[in-house]
């Protein structure tokens, strides 16, 4: 074994997706209000929609265990679904269903039954290359709700977030130089964090700013401000508490 080097152990990193842990911004706000209101969605649908990362799956779970829904993905609906409980029904990744056949059963069971049901995927339902005219009707009468893509401050404070729930003490100037240099959009952020606790894991010490560039494959730009000393080289200034960490 090479010295001064740690056997990983790959435990993975499975969100919770607690309801306290989403982060209200304004590019959520309609979707947050429409899932307080169940009873005022027409004919008792309604999908979101947005990019990867936006928090759909999150809010699926919110919804879900606030009125105790049952909640599938769209790769696991085959055949004909049991049928769905009064409380409600949720498909993440609706629009890629392993069979449309299966999807349009569903809807339609939650009609019978007066079923509220709760879609998610990356366009509006109108938009999903489906196959079925009839399935296509229903889809095309769905309320959709866009989720927007975040502002600089919510990435800020959803970078905060995914560092502590993987306990990664990263500086704060740390922090707004990888914002400063990620792709902006929440996916990025969530691939370019769980790759430095990968590479934090396997490697050891602390995550500086020539680890994070080399893991992350990120130019490092010599200008004057970044050859000047810089406490985020050492990764020790305003670390992220491990007590703010979800475990």
């Amino acid at each position: 074994m090479t010295a001064g080097r740690q056997l990983a152990f790959p435990f993975p990193h499975r969100p919770d997706y607690a309801t306290d842990d989403f982060l209200p911004a304004a590019s959520n706000q309609e979707a947050l209000a429409w899932l307080d209101r169940t009873a005022d969605w027409p004919d008792r649908r309604l999908a979101l929609w947005g990019g990867g990362g936006t928090g759909k799956t999150h809010l699926l779970h919110i919804w879900c265990r606030r009125t105790g829904a049952h909640l599938y993905h769209g790769r696991d609906l085959v055949g004909v679904p049991p049928p769905p409980g009064s409380a409600g029904v949720a498909v993440d990744d609706a629009d890629s269903p392993a069979e449309e056949a299966a999807l349009l059963h569903l809807l339609n069971a939650c009609r019978e039954g007066a079923v509220p049901v709760l879609l998610a995927a990356a366009d509006p339902p109108s938009r999903w290359p489906v196959r079925l005219p009839d399935l296509a009707s229903r889809l095309r009468a769905i309320v959709a709700v866009e989720i927007r893509r975040p502002d600089d401050a919510l990435l800020r404070d959803l970078l905060v977030r995914l560092l502590a729930e993987r306990q990664l003490p990263v500086s704060l100037a740390l922090r707004d130089w990888l914002l400063l240099r990620l792709p902006r959009t929440p996916a990025a952020l969530r691939d370019a964090v769980a790759r430095l606790d990968d590479a934090q894991l396997a490697e050891g010490g602390g995550i500086t700013r020539a680890f994070a560039a080399a893991t992350l494959r990120l130019a490092a730009h010599h200008d004057e401000s970044e050859t000047s000393a810089d406490p985020a080289m050492d990764g020790t200034e305003n670390p992220v508490s491990s007590e703010k960490c979800h475990t």
